[in-house]
């Protein structure tokens, strides 16, 4: 749920800027890639605006991910991606990346399913 100033406070991250990167990783470098990102993610989750981060494998591409973040706001990511932090770990991951695509949104809702409330 969003408060007033329209920023995320709810589990959903409701109002948050979120970006979805798709990334073909080079066949036959998936598992170094997964091992380079879990390693890396400091540099993206430790910056100030960073809700939270995660890796997904495609299930009918096996050398495609999307990395998805969520962001208190857009110019919070936007300083975030300007930043040394951001250049070297795009760096770091460039290696295992053949090609790939970028989209921002703005989360507008979110609703947990009923296996969410039994989460531990």
């Amino acid at each position: 749920m969003t408060g007033g100033n329209g920023k995320s406070g709810g589990t959903g991250n409701e109002g948050a800027f979120r970006v979805l990167l798709r990334m073909e990783i080079n066949p036959g470098l998936e598992a170094d890639f997964e091992k380079a990102w879990r390693g890396s993610t400091q540099a993206v989750t430790g910056h100030p605006a960073c809700l939270g981060q995660w890796l997904s494998k495609d299930t009918a591409e096996e050398s495609v991910y999307f990395i998805v973040s969520d962001w208190t706001d857009e110019p919070g990511f936007r300083e975030f991606e300007s930043s040394d932090a951001h250049l070297a770990h795009r760096e770091r991951l460039h290696p295992y990346r053949g090609k790939g695509s970028f989209n921002t949104m703005r989360v507008v809702a979110h609703v947990e399913g009923k296996a969410a409330s039994h989460a531990a």
